[in-house]
């Protein structure tokens, strides 16, 4: 994902990075805009804060000029999500809800996020056990897949019959819009080059 995010933030955007490893977005860490958390609490706090985010923009009316697109990136989202449902079982009390708060306020995200300027980027969505709520997943307006199995592309595009055939060749893509499958390619670079290229962009450099 990381062309996919550096190119939003060399646009102007904001990002929230949530990498439970703690491995795969440590160019981003020292960027102005980007906010990162690793750690399952961090994590958890930062999507509850996400959610009182997305009320006070939407309380804002469409009055959004001046607020910065917020892109939520979320690395190993399967993980993550089964990470934060265990985390909630083991403090919860008798009177809080069963369900994740972090968990439902990312949903309220997917359902009200585009109108707030605030977009996902799910990496890996769950295979078995989706912890999201049904319909949840469906709010993505497009899905790029790489290297899919015929069985990937029917669960997460099942509107594109047959399913295209994979690329062996790095960054080769298929990104699934309005029902259609186009080929595309991903811009590749290291840590490092990602880095250095937001770092000059940040400093008006490019």
């Amino acid at each position: 994902m990381h062309g996919e995010a550096g190119q939003f933030l060399h646009q102007g955007a904001h990002a929230l990075v949530l990498d439970y490893t703690c491995i795969a977005y440590l160019w981003a860490q020292d960027l102005p805009t980007v906010t990162h958390r690793g750690n399952v609490a961090g994590i958890h706090d930062a999507l509850v804060g996400l959610g009182s985010e997305l009320e006070r923009r939407i309380a804002l009316d469409g009055d959004l000029d001046g607020v910065p697109r917020l892109m939520v990136v979320i690395d190993r989202a399967d993980a993550t999500l089964r990470h934060l449902a265990r985390y909630w079982a083991t403090f919860r009390q008798k009177d809080d809800p069963k369900r994740s708060p972090a968990i439902a306020a990312l949903e309220a995200v997917l359902y009200e996020g585009r109108v707030a300027r605030i977009h996902v980027i799910y990496d890996r969505p769950t295979t078995v056990g989706d912890r999201l709520i049904p319909g949840a997943r469906e709010q993505f307006s497009t899905v790029i897949l790489a290297r899919a199995s015929a069985g990937t592309w029917q669960r997460l595009a099942p509107i594109v019959d047959p399913a295209p055939k994979s690329s062996p060749l790095p960054g080769r893509v298929h990104v699934v819009q309005d029902g259609d499958a186009h080929p595309a390619q991903v811009p590749l670079m290291t840590d490092a080059e990602a880095a250095d290229w937001l770092t000059a962009t940040a400093a008006g450099e490019i």
